[in-house]
C-alpha cells in the first residue's frame, strides 16, 4: 500500500471493531489508510488541527466513527474542504440512532456523507471512498467495478444454489 490518502477517525478506540471492517476495504483495494482515536468533544483542539492539515497532509478522503452525539464528522467538516464520511456507532441507550440523527442533520454548507450503523458502516464508508478515489484513478476505478461484478456473481449463485434447494424438497 502507498501513501496513507484516507484518514480514518475514530471518536474513541472503542469503534475499532466497526472500522476494521474499513480496514479490510483499503487493504483489498490497495488503498493507504491511517487511524486514529480523536474526539469531538475531549480532544476538540486536535481534532480541528487534524482536520484544517488533512489535505496539506496528502490525504484525500476523511471517515468519521463516532456515536451518542457523533460529532466528530462535523467537526473535521468545519475544518476541511476534504469530502467526510459519518459512521454512526451503535451505543447505549439508542443503539446508534442518535449517532445517525447528529451525522444527517449537518446546516447547510457542511456537508457529512452518511453510512449505516453498525459494522457495515465500516465496510460502506470505504466502499464508499474508493469510489470517490476511482473519479480520479482509472485503475482503481476497475478494480472496483470487479468487485462489484464478483459481489453480483456471489449472489447469483446463492439465489441459484437456493432455487435448486428448493426444488428438490
Amino acid at each position: 500500500m502507498g501513501k496513507p490518502v484516507v484518514a480514518v477517525l475514530m471518536g474513541s478506540r472503542s469503534d475499532l471493531p466497526v472500522v476494521e471492517g474499513a480496514f479490510k476495504i483499503f487493504e483489498e483495494f490497495g488503498i493507504g489508510y491511517e487511524a486514529h482515536a480523536l474526539s469531538a468533544h475531549r480532544t476538540p483542539t486536535e481534532a480541528a488541527e487534524f482536520a484544517a492539515n488533512a489535505e496539506a497532509n496528502g490525504f484525500k478522503v476523511v471517515i468519521c466513527a463516532a456515536g451518542m452525539a457523533a460529532h466528530l464528522g462535523g467537526v473535521v467538516a468545519a475544518h476541511t474542504t476534504l469530502p467526510v464520511i459519518g459512521i454512526p456507532i451503535a451505543s447505549e441507550p439508542f443503539n446508534g440512532l442518535d449517532a445517525l440523527f447528529s451525522i444527517v442533520q449537518m446546516p447547510p454548507g457542511i456537508p457529512v456523507a452518511a453510512v449505516t450503523v453498525g459494522k457495515a458502516g465500516g465496510k460502506n464508508a470505504a466502499l464508499y471512498a474508493v469510489s470517490i478515489l476511482a473519479l480520479s484513478d482509472a485503475d482503481l476505478a476497475e478494480k472496483l467495478k470487479a468487485f462489484r461484478r464478483k459481489q453480483t456473481e456471489q449472489v447469483l449463485k446463492t439465489d441459484r444454489e437456493l432455487q435448486e434447494e428448493l426444488k428438490n424438497r
